[in-house]
């Protein structure tokens, strides 16, 4: 048996960097039919290197088999506004079952305040020790629930912990439901679309949970 989760925002005309208009319609075309438009990095999405130029690598070149994976999941509910995220969050029994190639998932329930100014102002982030345990430690993907691994209100940070994490880690950002979850280890999936030359995506993010 398996729990199936998505992980996903729902994308609405109230999620910043959405917006879906009505292109055609059943009574007027004979179908319906909508234009979508997005910001690259809104919503639930994925990074590709060359958002920060650290190599030539976009969304469409990344191999899918960095998309699927076991992933542990850890309940960082305690750090706040703000607050860092390091290796010590991890606990010692995840670390100890860890191994090159799994993914980390931080729960923080941050997407609770996806709609409010500081779901973007005052998240919880990645440290830089954390960004180094992850790269030396050959993570798959990172997942947070904020709109970003590091304060995007700090320009110096914001680059130096993606460009840390994408020499080889795949960042999914604006994760949802994770307190829908009842285990700490999960087949996670995160598929992009295929834009060409894209820097970014949006992405359906499914956990799996097998009993």
């Amino acid at each position: 048996m398996s729990n199936i989760v998505d992980l996903t925002v729902t994308y609405t005309d109230d999620l910043t960097g959405f917006s879906k208009e009505t292109s055609k319609t059943v009574e007027n075309d004979g179908w319906n039919a909508s234009t979508l438009t997005f910001y690259s990095h809104c919503g639930t999405h994925m990074d590709a290197p060359v958002h920060f130029n650290v190599k030539d690598e976009t969304i469409d070149q990344m191999p899918v088999s960095d998309f699927v994976g076991k992933a542990w999941v850890i309940d960082v509910r305690h750090i706040g506004s703000k607050g860092l995220i390091n290796p010590s969050d991890i606990p010692d029994s995840i670390k100890e079952q860890f191994d090159a190639g799994d993914s980390l998932v931080f729960w923080t329930n941050w997407s609770e305040y996806v709609y409010e100014p500081k779901y973007r102002d005052e998240l919880p982030r990645i440290s830089e020790a954390l960004a180094h345990w992850c790269v030396d430690n050959k993570v798959k993907m990172i997942g947070v629930e904020p709109p970003s691994v590091a304060d995007v209100n700090n320009m110096e940070e914001v680059t130096k912990i993606h460009q840390i994490l994408l020499q080889s880690v795949v960042i999914i950002e604006g994760l949802t439901n994770l307190d829908k979850l009842t285990s700490n280890c999960v087949e996670l999936i995160a598929l992009p679309l295929k834009i060409g030359e894209g820097d970014g995506s949006p992405a359906r993010v499914i956990a799996i949970e097998k009993y």
